[in-house]
């Protein structure tokens, strides 16, 4: 494919659009030009998360939207580091996946195995990768108990199945009353952070909601406990009391993707997929749109209208 194909052909692309009420609407753009680290791919399918979701309609500048994606290699990166063309490949970028093409180096991929759905793979990079970093920073959990903030969310989905498949004794906050249904026979499921706390005390708390909800959890660890956590949703500060937590027993980590990504991501993404692939993981699709529904899929999101992951597929 030559350089020239990128003057010419043009992509239809989701825009951020500060200043006017959807906050976002959808432009035709070129065709992003691949470094030479850089496979150029078709998008078949992506996911919304609440952060770049939230992001986008808060911020003042203007480009495509997006983080997870599915597609297809159309043209393999020039130094040979990336999957070749035609090959279906799953993965993520900083910005601008909610397209019909993005460019993305081999290290933020991998290869999508035969029996997985583009939809399936779309769900897994960023909230997938999210949790299973909170397993690894974990160690081994067998029969430990483990609290799960925001357990109804994308990472709260992945994060609950993938504690229960090492063994601990999985504690889940949600206000979400058919999530019960939803989980693999969940220790626990309260309704809020103070409800938990009033359970017992926890071993491991992965946490995504941050602010008051982040300070109370902090108060039930156990002693040596350790607390991961990789949001803010409640875009609150968490206002802790050092002597309640007990802040010198207990171990505290951040994992954001945005500020300290997984590179190369592409063996992290193969183990999930290939536990997909396998049937140990699922992959928790409420809902299934066409690209073209964004603004349904955005307010439904926002709402906390979404169990688990909503997929947009790219016509």
């Amino acid at each position: 494919m030559e350089n020239n194909f990128y003057l010419t052909q043009q992509m239809d692309a989701i825009f951020t659009a500060p200043h006017t009420p959807a906050g976002l609407d959808f432009r035709r753009t070129d065709i992003p030009l691949p470094k030479p680290n850089q496979a150029l791919v078709k998008v078949k399918a992506f996911t919304l998360n609440q952060g770049e979701t939230r992001t986008a309609l808060s911020t003042t500048e203007s480009y495509i939207v997006g983080w997870d994606f599915a597609g297809i290699v159309v043209k393999a990166a020039e130094d040979g580091s990336t999957p070749k063309e035609g090959t279906r490949v799953f993965g993520y970028i900083a910005q601008g996946s909610w397209a019909e093409y993005l460019v993305v180096p081999g290290g933020l991929m991998a290869e999508i195995p035969e029996g997985i759905t583009d939809a399936q793979a779309a769900c897994l990079p960023i909230a997938g990768l999210t949790a299973l970093d909170c397993l690894d920073a974990s160690g081994d959990i067998q029969g430990l108990r483990v609290l799960i903030t925001g357990a109804a969310g994308g990472v709260g989905r992945f994060a609950c199945q993938l504690a229960a498949n090492a063994g601990a004794k999985v504690f889940a906050v949600s206000r979400r009353t058919e999530l019960a249904n939803l989980l693999q026979n969940p220790s626990g499921i309260f309704k809020d952070a103070a409800e938990a706390k009033a359970a017992g005390e926890y071993d491991i708390i992965w946490d995504s909601i941050g602010g008051d909800t982040l300070a109370t959890a902090l108060t039930a660890l156990s002693r040596n406990g350790i607390c991961i956590n990789y949001g803010n949703s409640a875009r609150e500060f968490s206002k802790i009391n050092i002597r309640s937590a007990g802040w010198p027993l207990h171990r505290i980590k951040c994992i954001w993707l945005g500020r300290e990504p997984l590179y190369p991501s592409t063996p992290m993404l193969e183990r999930l997929a290939a536990m997909v692939e396998n049937g140990s993981l699922n992959t928790p699709i409420d809902l299934e749109l066409p690209w073209k529904s964004i603004f349904t899929a955005v307010n439904k999101l926002l709402q906390q209208q979404v169990n688990g992951k909503v997929v947009l597929h790219v016509a």
